[in-house]
């Protein structure tokens, strides 16, 4: 186990020129070799969601999947507060050893190499699946926000269905972005849950909490 104290990003020669690359597993390989020491949180950290996670998540003995969960604190946090049943998944299997290496001490938490379009998971097997900043990535593209293009629209289809998919009767889809409600809702909506929007703001600028909760 590492000794090294994780610290937050601060590098900023690790944004990419162009946009579109926070959508590729190369980049993030890259990234997560040249940061192996540090934590990087998209959009907010557990103490700014605690309120409204525990409001949409009630029970700490549910079964939780990270979506895309990078070297974010949000599973660790999430671990010492109670909720201890947490798989953690991404495609990057460099930040799936680094982050399995330094969460040695929190023993219910499992780290997979996974991709969130082809989940190894069977149908109905969790009951809260969390998004944090892994579609945005997924929706960097050239194309125009309010007539995205195909090719985008069908990599964050796969991961919606997917999510569909594995959570069970009664669980919920938690995605946490800072995506208006006019550009994102399109790619929620499914027959099979009742989607509502929480706002997150603390005097700045504006996030969404979209919440999925399966029929």
């Amino acid at each position: 186990m590492s000794t090294t104290p994780a610290t937050a990003s601060t590098n900023l020669s690790v944004l990419p020129e162009d946009n579109t690359a926070y959508g590729t597993k190369e980049y993030w390989q890259q990234r997560y070799m040249q940061e192996e020491a540090v934590t990087f949180d998209w959009f907010k950290t557990y103490k700014d969601l605690k309120p409204l996670l525990s409001k949409h998540v009630d029970s700490k003995d549910v079964r939780i999947l990270m979506l895309g969960c990078g070297n974010s604190t949000l599973s660790s946090d999430m671990y010492e507060d109670g909720y201890q049943n947490i798989v953690n998944v991404d495609y990057s299997d460099v930040v799936i050893n680094q982050m399995r290496e330094r969460t040695l001490h929190q023993s219910g938490m499992t780290w997979e190499v996974m991709d969130v379009r082809a989940l190894a998971l069977g149908d109905g097997s969790v009951d809260v699946a969390i998004d944090k900043g892994t579609l945005d990535a997924l929706m960097c593209d050239k194309g125009d926000v309010w007539e995205p293009s195909a090719e985008m629209c069908e990599n964050v289809g796969r991961e919606v269905n997917e999510v569909d998919r594995v959570l069970a009767a009664g669980g919920k889809f938690i995605w946490i972005t800072f995506g208006q409600p006019h550009f994102r809702r399109r790619h929620l909506e499914r027959p099979s849950w009742d989607l509502q929007i929480e706002r997150l703001n603390d005097g700045g600028f504006d996030y969404f909490m979209y919440i999925a909760s399966k029929k």
